[in-house]
């Protein structure tokens, strides 16, 4: 129990901090002893032993944006004011009176980035009073918007006709409002607009990848190599489409423009080999250009698409009788893709894409040897202690950054112990950048990469029924570790288990091995933080971790 003088303080939010929210939100802090009664904006909040708190309350309203935060042990009291901001009032639309809109929803308005082809329909919305007639004027044409649900809007126009923008009205009885629409530019012309994804001289740097999405911002699908050309074919913001075949179109982040009148990449793919190595096969693919690529794996084998490109291999040469890949297949889906499968012995364990002298390069790793006394024996392993900069904060202002890396020096130390090779991505506070983390286990050629973190949540969730231990991965080659140490934290920890999610981490965009993110718990809430700071909490976390591990490298004991 802890039990000092009375010092109510927040930590989150912080003063002036904006609330993006309008309902319920989370808030925590501390008050200086574990005694204490304690209310926030008149509502009683639950104390710690520790003197630490974890609320989920209203919302101030715009009209009084504070936090109030009385605490009282016996006859001493004190008295906290957060002010904080928050969002305004929703426009009441009624349906009488003065006509009102919510202008804020009116779209597109502003300046969007828009490229789009002619065809291509563009959403106009507002919310509206029921009652209200509303409609777009756009390109010679009037078009009336829909009612889709309460007081939403809606209808598509095709681009071409917002070319020189038009304007969006809402009109009640003599009411009426008018706000004018944004203008979009063509996404494609007659000529090809050639473009190249990131900086050729990067394309030996197999960590050097260029993402691409199949929705604007949308989560991390193809992973394409540097200096891979494609045609642009619109924009949405700070996001770029691009035509990868006759069929299919990706959002990548940024492009560099070609010369106009730059000839278009032609990419067949000729006669191919199989090219055995001690730790890894390499299926070689003559090609001149590099190609944007599609990897997807199943339980014993990987397709690789090859987009934009022909095939004609008159031959495959399987070199040495290696067991690896026990057959190779390729199928023209279409004029300009072709699919070509690899049947394994056994699943896949890691794999990189290189382009160079041989042409387009997929190296398949084999898993490593594991003595079955001793799985941990020779095996490199990088350990990654989430963060800085960012991370999680609990109730004491004790951050995620400070914990994990407690956490991530004993599971040093047990690995180490097991007979591993461990290499760290940090051993102090400093920060260390999120891309580098990756690099750093890939260039150790490690056998796993573990990040450790400690968990929190985004606003408007309520922290209480949701809090527990749970494993993240990305790529299908880490589902079997991530259940196996999510197995090995539960039998540690003993906190909610929240399983496995496949999720769009950076960290576990390494393909090279295996790479996932334990969340061991909730740095928010009070009795979770103080755990968290426990050299013996911090100990089984570590220790559920390690267990995992050495049970993920047992099932490659022979």
């Amino acid at each position: 129990m802890v039990d000092g003088p009375l010092a109510p303080k927040l930590v989150y939010p912080e003063p002036n901090q904006a609330i993006t929210v309008r309902d319920s939100n989370f808030i925590f802090g501390s008050v200086g002893t574990g005694r204490a009664q304690l209310t926030i904006n008149g509502a009683p909040v639950k104390v710690a032993p520790n003197g630490t708190f974890l609320a989920y309350l209203p919302v101030p309203p715009p009209s009084a944006p504070r936090y109030e935060v009385i605490a009282r042990n016996g006859t001493d009291s004190a008295r906290l004011v957060v002010p904080v901001r928050v969002p305004g009032p929703r426009p009441d639309l009624a349906l009488t009176g003065r006509l009102v809109v919510d202008s804020g929803s009116a779209s597109p308005r502003g300046a969007t980035n828009l490229a789009l082809r002619d065809d291509e329909p563009v959403r106009v919305s507002i919310r509206a009073p029921a009652n209200a007639n509303v409609w777009a004027s756009a390109g010679g044409t009037t078009q009336p918007l829909v009612n889709t649900s309460g007081n939403s809007f809606a209808t598509d126009l095709p681009a071409r006709l917002l070319r020189s923008g038009g304007a969006l009205y809402a009109a009640r009885g003599r009411d009426t409002v008018r706000f004018n629409l944004s203008r979009i530019a063509p996404g494609e012309t007659s000529t090809p607009h050639w473009v190249m994804l990131g900086d050729p001289a990067a394309q030996n740097d197999t960590d050097a990848t260029i993402i691409g999405r199949s929705t604007p911002s949308g989560t991390y699908k193809w992973m394409f190599v540097p200096g891979t050309i494609v045609e642009e074919t619109g924009r949405s913001g700070g996001n770029i489409r691009v035509r990868l075949d006759s069929r299919l179109e990706v959002w990548v982040d940024s492009v560099r423009d070609l010369p106009a009148g730059y000839p278009s990449p032609r990419r067949t793919v000729g006669a191919m080999a199989i090219v055995p190595s001690p730790e890894w096969v390499d299926i070689i693919m003559p090609v001149s250009s590099v190609p944007p690529y599609l990897i997807e794996q199943d339980l014993n084998r990987l397709t690789l698409t090859l987009y934009g490109t022909q095939a004609t291999p008159d031959i495959i040469k399987f070199l040495q009788n290696d067991s690896l890949v026990r057959v190779l297949n390729w199928v023209p889906e279409q004029s300009d893709r072709v699919r070509i499968s690899m049947e394994l012995s056994q699943p896949p364990y890691g794999y990189l894409v290189l382009y160079d002298s041989r042409g387009f390069v997929l190296r398949l790793r084999r898993p490593p040897r594991v003595n079955a006394a001793r799985p941990l024996e020779g095996l490199t392993i990088t350990v990654d202690p989430g963060h800085p900069p960012g991370g999680a904060i609990g109730p004491t202002g004790y951050t995620e950054a400070q914990g994990v890396l407690a956490v991530g020096m004993k599971l040093r130390d047990i690995l180490q112990e097991r007979g591993a090779h461990v290499v760290m991505t940090r051993t102090d506070m400093r920060p260390v950048d999120l891309h580098l983390r990756s690099v750093i286990a890939r260039r150790a050629n490690s056998h796993l990469l573990i990040s450790v973190h400690e968990n929190a949540f985004g606003e408007g969730i309520d922290p209480f029924p949701n809090v527990g231990t749970s494993t993240l991965f990305f790529h299908p080659q880490s589902e079997p570790l991530a259940r196996l140490v999510q197995q090995g934290m539960m039998n540690q920890l003993g906190l909610r288990d929240l399983g496995i999610h496949y999720q769009n981490i950076a960290i576990g965009r390494t393909m090279w091995m295996p790479s996932i993110i334990t969340e061991g718990l909730f740095l928010m809430v009070p009795e979770q933080e103080y755990a968290a700071k426990d050299p013996a909490y911090q100990e089984r976390y570590a220790r559920g971790v390690a267990d995992g591990i050495e049970a993920y490298f047992r099932t490659f004991a022979r």
